[in-house]
């Protein structure tokens, strides 16, 4: 048995397929093929069931897998130890970032960050939560910056910030001060299923359903909604970051909430026993450093 071989059926795992496993490990296919046949032999166990398409673990194949994974989980802890002796941050780092996040996030950070941190490739990816939190698991990103409360508790999340939310509207009527409960679901634009700022906004207002309209769209971005409210087709509820962005001319679109605001909390998620530590400490600094202070002083919200 050695690293290599476990590195193969991590990789089938992820892949659910020999070929491009394969092509991912650099690797021929049967190079690939011999070297997990080689290791059920040795265990004596039979690690994926090859009749299924696309190939799927047997029972015990997940546990071997399981356990593969925490073992170069603990040869990449060795490695970063040993980079950690060295002066310069190096080496890759692949961070996730939620769609109603990452374009207004990101912005601020980036330019310093990889301009500060020269030696390391940065890597951003945008997934819904659910993609993210499997792709944690996998290692298939190093961490993600996602809105909380966090569903899986085998990971970690540390608070970053809280981000308010704001009503966008076309309503010249609309005052300030706004509670929730006040508001007209019928005319509430929502992204579509599968982001967690959707489930929020429907927790927010109370939404056991999804109200009937004669016209609907399922939306994958909030800029979207925001051209939507723009033609006076009812309104959305934005994120502080994305509110922001807003140029100065359609900012008398935007309410506050009476206080205290609904807000959201920003995590940074990692395994619990996540290797990269001091790349991943350098952004969440560098975040911490680039983000207004408008952001970063609200504690006092009502987290939805």
């Amino acid at each position: 048995m050695n690293i290599q071989q476990l590195e193969y059926i991590a990789a089938v795992d992820n892949l659910r397929h020999f070929a491009k496993a394969a092509e991912g490990c650099h690797v021929t296919q049967p190079t690939l093929s011999m070297m997990i046949q080689k290791l059920e032999e040795e265990l004596d166990c039979k690690i994926f069931d090859r009749s299924r398409q696309p190939v799927v673990p047997t029972e015990i194949g997940e546990t071997v897998i399981r356990q593969a994974r925490k073992i170069l989980n603990e040869v990449g802890r060795l490695q970063e130890l040993v980079k950690e002796r060295h002066a310069a941050l190096n080496g890759r780092l692949c961070v996730g970032i939620i769609p109603t996040l990452a374009p207004y996030l990101v912005p601020y950070f980036l330019e310093a960050f990889v301009n500060k941190y020269p030696a390391m490739e940065f890597i951003v990816t945008e997934h819904l939560t659910q993609t993210l939190l499997e792709k944690l698991k996998t290692g298939a990103v190093d961490a993600a910056i996602m809105a909380g409360p966090l569903p899986d508790k085998s990971l970690e999340g540390q608070p970053l910030f809280y981000e308010a939310f704001f009503l966008y509207t076309s309503d010249p009527t609309q005052k300030e001060g706004l509670k929730a409960e006040d508001l007209n679901a019928e005319d509430l634009w929502l992204l579509q299923e599968g982001h967690c700022l959707r489930t929020s906004i429907r927790k927010l207002c109370d939404l056991e359903r999804d109200c009937g309209k004669q016209f609907r769209y399922e939306a994958g971005s909030l800029e979207t909604l925001k051209r939507l409210v723009e033609m006076k087709m009812g309104y959305t509820i934005l994120p502080e970051l994305a509110a922001m962005t807003l140029p100065e001319d359609h900012r008398y679109m935007l309410r506050s909430f009476a206080s205290p605001a609904p807000a959201r909390e920003i995590l940074l998620v990692t395994q619990q026993d996540y290797v990269k530590r001091r790349l991943i400490q350098a952004l969440k600094d560098e975040i911490l450093a680039c983000l207004p202070a408008s952001v970063l002083e609200k504690r006092a919200l009502n987290l939805v």
